[in-house]
């Protein structure tokens, strides 16, 4: 889960641009590499036609020339697969993160405020905002405090939020923008950490870092915009052919609808609303037309481990079943956040008894949890029963291999991450990124799920590499695994004659490079709905 301030949208803008995608009415040749169709009993092609936004050829090249005069597209030894899904982004969020105090990798304390050094003086006014601390590889073995920042900048506010979004650490001057002392309550669903005297540390966890983000600037429209537009351009420039955006407001969703009408939407979106801006969609259900449809509505059930914010099974609030009722008799998809062991099984309890008298239509339903970060053992049968699709982010495995032992312990690891006890469930499974907390790129979503090492290579000896899954399993999970999430199984997810032409090839062979070989690669091209929206070179 990720969360994005209106000072960050705000600077996300200056520098934000929209490109539209190449296209036009010529036939489409690919050629020149391996093409992996995902297809059973027909895998590979030595070429592909595409015509009016859709596969007419699959298969030799001689056939795919046969025809009309075309545009071909010379891969040049790279591979070719179906479009790669992203199954969990905030595309704003993406497209705004270069545009902001750039702190992913510091390595302690010292680099995190020598970076903020470097920015306020590069940026001598306004409030500054962060992103992208993570603390436990720092030797100072501690989360960052409003001291640390003081030393640096005291004279204006500072918002530094941790890689998951669901922390953040702030100076003395935001605390007093926001007007947070000793008593000061937490909010709901959100902590102030307090030393033992009682005055705030300076780390707002989860719902607490609202009460600062409220008091930063408002990004006007356009700014939203730009950022979403960023997003997406740079989204399409990594490979990706779709994306399921989540926790979208509902002007965002009328953005993405913009973009798509103009023809500047250079990947296909599957929108979630936030429950605040879900009464539209409550009353009419699904709707959207062409690139950007609006499927649904995420909720929350928990916060990140990373934070400390999951529930692992302690006392813990109910799921919002009453809503859970609306959005079933509106025909509304439901994708639920959830990490801990307590709040995967309060989702598949409240998904169960919202369709208690018809367990069926549960499953047609495919409502979805994100994340099903850790599972009890006992609970991972449900996904199958039940019909719940697991939409999980490969990569969290390889961030959070460094601390989740430590914070799970042995017992719970068993269920931590588990791609491969839950794909011999029968569950159907979805893969994203969650984007940016982790960078939003195909090929590291790939390497981690089918090789479960961090990118230097590490993997402890208690993290489970039997959790791993196979190279046709990965693509699955980023191909057809995001089609199905989305209901779009029969339209896209696999290379075959009258299926919509998403295409996504790689300057290495995904389903033979050696592992290390992955995350380094690049995407030469990107095909959407028929539309070349991105080409290297």
């Amino acid at each position: 889960m990720v969360s994005f301030n209106r000072r960050e949208l705000a600077l996300a803008a200056l520098a934000a641009g929209c490109t539209g995608a190449s296209g036009g009415d010529d036939d489409i040749i690919v050629h020149g590499g391996p093409i992996y169709t995902g297809v059973e009993g027909a895998p590979s092609a030595e070429a592909v036609r595409i015509s009016g936004g859709r596969f007419v050829v699959v298969g030799a090249l001689a056939d795919a020339r046969n025809g009309r005069r075309a545009r071909e597209i010379d891969l040049g030894g790279a591979a070719a697969f179906p479009g790669f899904t992203d199954s969990h982004v905030h595309i704003a969020g993406v497209g705004m993160a270069a545009m902001v105090l750039d702190l992913v990798g510091v390595a302690s304390i010292a680099e995190l405020t020598q970076r903020l050094r470097d920015y306020a003086a590069a940026h001598p006014e306004g409030a500054i905002v962060g992103r992208g601390w993570i603390e436990t590889h720092w030797p100072e073995r501690r989360f960052p405090n409003r001291a640390d920042i003081d030393a640096v900048v005291s004279n204006r506010p500072v918002f530094l939020q941790r890689i998951d979004g669901h922390a953040a650490v702030v100076n003395s001057a935001a605390l007093a923008l926001a007007a947070v002392d000793s008593n000061t309550s937490n909010p709901a669903g959100g902590s102030i950490e307090r030393d033992p005297s009682g005055a705030a540390t300076g780390i707002l966890v989860d719902n607490a870092m609202s009460l600062v983000e409220s008091q930063l600037p408002t990004p006007t429209p356009e700014m939203v915009r730009a950022a979403i537009a960023e997003g997406a351009r740079l989204y399409a420039s990594r490979g990706w052919t779709g994306i399921a955006n989540m926790s979208t407001s509902l002007a965002e969703a009328q953005i993405l609808a913009d973009l798509a009408q103009r023809g500047e939407l250079p990947l296909r979106a599957d929108i979630y609303l936030t429950p605040q801006d879900s009464e539209a969609i409550l009353q009419s259900g699904p709707y959207g037309d062409g690139l950007a449809h609006v499927r649904g509505v995420k909720l929350y059930m928990d916060g990140a481990l990373g934070s400390r914010g999951a529930a692992l099974l302690a006392p813990y609030s109910d799921a919002p079943t009453q809503g859970l009722l609306v959005a079933r008799q509106a025909r509304v998809q439901v994708a639920t956040h959830a990490i801990g062991d307590r709040g995967n099984r309060l989702v598949l309890d409240a998904y169960r008894d919202t369709f208690a008298d018809d367990p069926r239509a549960l499953r047609a339903a495919r409502w979805r949890i994100e994340h099903a970060q850790v599972i009890a053992s006992d609970d991972i049968p449900r996904f199958a029963s039940q019909g719940i699709i697991a939409s999980m982010q490969p990569s969290h495995a390889i961030s959070d291999l460094h601390f989740a032992p430590a914070r799970l312990g042995p017992n719970r690891l068993a269920g931590a991450y588990a791609w491969r006890a839950l794909l011999d469930s029968g569950a159907m499974l979805a893969a994203g990124s969650d984007a940016p907390v982790e960078k939003g790129d195909p090929l590291i979503e790939f390497y981690a799920a089918s090789y479960r090492h961090d990118l230097t290579g590490f993997a402890g000896p208690d993290w489970r590499l039997d959790q791993a899954v196979s190279r046709v399993e990965a693509l699955r999970l980023l191909t057809s695994g995001g089609a199905y999430a989305a209901f779009g199984e029969s339209e896209r997810g696999v290379i075959a004659p009258g299926m919509q032409a998403d295409l996504s090839a790689f300057s290495v062979d995904l389903m033979n490079a050696e592992p290390g070989q992955i995350p380094g690669a690049q995407a030469v091209l990107a095909i959407s709905a028929g539309r070349v929206t991105h080409q290297a070179g």
